[in-house]
């Protein structure tokens, strides 16, 4: 998502479930480490589904940074198209998904194309407003506003005609968006980007409440959206319940209300009945894949697109030499921390492009562990080796907490093989985005959760040197050049090679230093069907049943 969550190596039990940006994604669902008593948990309901899940930074979905604030925005919200559980496009507030075969796409005489959305009748807020064509509009330019302060909307809306303009203040609306009448609208962009509609399905593009958010400064406590649940209570620290939209337009969901505990430790609560699923941490892990423990059962596990990183600041001495950048990476064991840190629960990554991607291939080679190589680089950088280098702070964001033995072993193996004694520095989670943005770290610890399941989705957003969200300030190119014809190429082979060609050369110049790719693992009661995990965050609780007791 823009990028989208964040989170600290140490919180290794935690699942960060995202829409951009996340850390390491082990589990589903987590909780602190702490068990403070009432949890607001306990007998469930009827039609209730009772989860732990993370507080919100903000619900404004034009605004939000964060995978924790994705997980309930898509629930609540909605925009002209969707993803399904399988992340496939799928139509929301439109009728229909517009094609040429349909005659909603039109590629014009100038090299522009238009989408025609239809705009479904019985498509309403959740305070039964209907929504419309001047709603659309008003809320693409709303996201597209500089005083919304989106990180993100120039890359997701910037195929729009009119919206870099609007970015920068030199226009009060949006010209490529247009409303046709009532409920049709029509969106123009610059030119033929194959990913163009999956960008319509992030929040950015999502639809307010044109009344609610021009009067109501706290509006996202009590957010009138269109999608299959509305926030009927928030206790800041204690729970979050959502409540079903009976009048949702692709169907009341199945679940009347969703509890949300907002702290308290996953598998005791599970163990207690408080909680119908939970995520598990390491120290738990080994313990429900054993089949003869009373758990294994109700024990599931699954990949998703994401992936975690170092990201090096190459315009930041010393990351500003290739040649330091690649020391770094070659002084760290991806195959140790995976072994003896984190048991085997995530894979190593190999590449940028995580697999399930049509890019993504093994023969992507990352810098090898070469502790020796690493050092020879060091003396042949422009810094003469590690006596030569400035004092040197990796950022990651969270505060209050110590940082995780991932991070803590990345540092010892830089000590170790390289001599080089590594500062440790947690940021403001509220403000850790706009500090990488703005390149005020020399090196970070990120990660990143496909938005929907195009390469473009990661390569372009972070290594075009024109991108607004290339966070390490990267240029070569050749990769742009590969970048940008990836774009507008069809699906096919030849894309698919387009991106491969540009990681490579991205992997060489190490501005990112791929670490994990991510698995999930998860308890699940056995009375609750269909719960299921995308690969990506996406709207889901309307699908889940229950057994009835």
């Amino acid at each position: 998502m823009n990028r989208l969550i964040l989170g600290v190596f140490g919180f290794m039990g935690v699942l960060v479930v995202a829409i951009g940006v996340l850390v390491i994604v082990l589990v589903v669902g987590g909780g602190d480490d702490g068990d403070n008593g009432d949890t607001g948990g306990g007998p469930r309901g009827e039609s209730e589904l009772r989860l732990l899940g993370p507080e919100p930074s903000d619900l404004d979905p034009h605004r939000a940074q964060d995978a924790d604030s994705a997980l309930y925005i898509v629930e609540i919200f909605g925009g002209l198209v969707t993803l399904d559980p399988d992340l496939n496009l799928q139509p929301d507030l439109a009728e229909e998904i517009p094609t040429e075969e349909n005659g909603g796409k039109v590629v014009n005489e100038d090299g522009t194309v238009s989408y025609t959305f239809k705009i479904r009748r019985d498509a309403l807020f959740h305070d039964r407003k209907p929504v419309n064509a001047s709603v659309v509009k008003f809320s693409l330019e709303r996201a597209a506003d500089p005083a919304t302060q989106s990180l993100v909307s120039e890359f997701f809306l910037g195929d729009i005609i009119g919206v870099k303009e609007k970015l920068r203040g030199e226009a009060d609306e949006v010209s490529g968006v247009r409303v046709v009448d009532q409920f049709t609208i029509e969106i123009t962009i610059e030119r033929e980007i194959t990913s163009f509609l999956f960008k319509l399905t992030y929040p950015t593009a999502y639809v307010v409440d044109e009344a609610q958010v021009g009067g109501n400064a706290n509006w996202t406590r009590n957010p009138n959206g269109t999608g299959p649940y509305k926030l009927d209570e928030w206790r800041l620290g204690e729970l979050i319940v959502l409540e079903a939209n009976t009048r949702y337009h692709l169907g009341a969901p199945n679940i009347a209300t969703i509890r949300y505990l907002l702290t308290g430790t996953g598998i005791t609560l599970y163990e207690r009945d408080e909680v119908d699923v939970t995520g598990v941490a390491l120290d738990d892990l080994t313990r429900v894949q054993d089949t003869t423990d009373r758990l294994n059962a109700e024990y599931h596990s699954g990949e998703r697109l994401s992936i975690s990183y170092l990201g090096f600041n190459t315009n930041a001495p010393p990351f500003d030499d290739v040649k330091v950048r690649r020391a770094f990476a070659m002084a760290i064991d991806k195959d140790e921390l995976v072994r003896e840190v984190l048991n085997d629960a995530i894979p190593v990554a190999n590449g940028l492009l995580m697999p399930g991607l049509k890019a993504y291939t093994e023969d992507a080679q990352d810098p090898p562990f070469d502790p020796e190589r690493a050092l020879e680089l060091l003396a042949e950088s422009k810094y003469g080796g590690p006596e030569g280098l400035p004092e040197i702070t990796m950022a990651e964001s969270g505060t209050g907490a110590a940082s995780g033995p991932v991070t803590l072993v990345i540092q010892e193996m830089w000590l170790d093989h390289l001599g080089v004694d590594v500062g440790l520095q947690q940021s403001q989670s509220e403000t850790f985005f706009q500090d990488v943005n703005e390149g005020r770290f020399q090196l970070f610890a990120l990660g990143w959760i496909m938005d929907y399941p195009d390469e473009e989705n990661l390569l372009n957003i972070h290594f075009d040197s024109e991108s607004p969200n290339n966070d390490t300030f990267y240029e070569n190119a050749e990769v742009d050049a590969l970048l940008r014809q990836g774009l507008i190429e069809p699906l096919g082979p030849a894309r698919n090679e387009l991106y491969r060609e540009a990681e490579q050369l991205i992997l060489d110049d190490v501005p990112w230093f791929p670490l994990f790719f991510s698995r999930f693992h998860v308890l699940i009661k056995p009375y609750v069907n269909n719960y299921l995990i995308p690969a990506a965050v996406v709207p889901r609780l309307r699908f889940i049943t229950l057994d009835t007791e």
